[in-house]
């Protein structure tokens, strides 16, 4: 966010909504989480299918179980949200003055 202070500062200024500003924040961190959740989802589906005859190792839990992989993208997805509702925050209360004096 300190990267984009300059851009933000002057959505303000011409008039763009301060929730507006934060959802814009929180999207751009979720769309790169459902990417990586994607791509680990088929990686740990194909890496499942490898190491299914090992599958003994975790007592009740199969190796392509459909409940344990929803559960992890649903908490990953939680920390990813957590984690940018403070740069979310922070992007709200900038100052455009300030932010137009940046560079």
């Amino acid at each position: 966010m300190t990267q984009r202070t300059h851009e933000i500062g002057i959505r303000i200024t011409l008039g763009a909504e301060k929730r507006t500003v934060f959802r814009m924040v929180i999207a751009q961190g979720l769309r790169l989480a459902v990417a990586g959740l994607a791509i680990g989802a088929v990686a740990a589906l194909i890496l499942a299918r490898l190491l299914s005859s090992f599958s003994h190792l975790l007592y009740g839990v199969g190796a392509g179980d459909p409940l344990t992989f929803v559960a992890v993208s649903l908490m990953m997805t939680a920390v990813v949200v957590s984690a940018c509702y403070i740069p979310a925050r922070r992007a709200v209360g900038v100052d455009p003055m300030t932010a137009l004096r940046h560079e």
